[in-house]
């Protein structure tokens, strides 16, 4: 009789980690494949930053947005109420001040029934300017801007973009 009961407990315990070993590897192949969803997020803008010199104290950010076909990004000057405006922070520093707003070229504009309004956007691309007065000779200006992509069935969750400029 204890031979038979010794039998089923290890018959019992062979069960249960056969089970385990299926739900440990059920559980890495989900965690692989959400992994590798996230890293596979749509990135319809790609940004860069360039600059030019107008003289000694004086200089020009240009941050450019290149948006896939298809898709868009909201100017700065968006209503409330409307969807995420793309907006800039730009870090301070003893080397520059800035001189202005972020300047950007008229948007298009079109009527949004989920907003009910009328909102300003880009396509294809888009160049936004900061003026600067450096303070001294040369100064690496640093930002970030932010925006939120759409197309005409999804809006992305709003992204950011960190920019770095060496202006001599």
């Amino acid at each position: 009789m204890p031979l038979k009961i010794v039998i089923e407990s290890n018959t019992s315990y062979r069960r249960i980690r056969f089970i385990m070993k299926k739900v440990s590897l059920l559980i890495a192949a989900v965690l692989m494949t959400v992994t590798c969803a996230l890293a596979q997020i749509h990135q319809p803008v790609k940004w860069s930053v360039a600059h030019k010199k107008l003289n000694k104290n004086e200089a020009v950010v240009y941050v450019k947005a290149t948006i896939q076909n298809g898709w868009n990004i909201y100017s700065q000057n968006v209503a409330d109420g409307g969807p995420i405006p793309t907006s800039f922070k730009f870090e301070t520093s003893k080397d520059y001040t800035l001189n202005g707003k972020t300047a950007e070229p008229t948007a298009k504009t079109k009527y949004e029934e989920v907003f009910k309004m009328n909102v300003p956007y880009f396509t294809n691309e888009v160049v936004f300017q900061q003026k600067v007065k450096l303070n001294k000779g040369t100064a690496t200006v640093k930002g970030t801007v932010e925006w939120q992509a759409c197309d005409k069935s999804q809006c992305l969750p709003p992204d950011e973009y960190n920019f770095a400029v060496t202006v001599k």
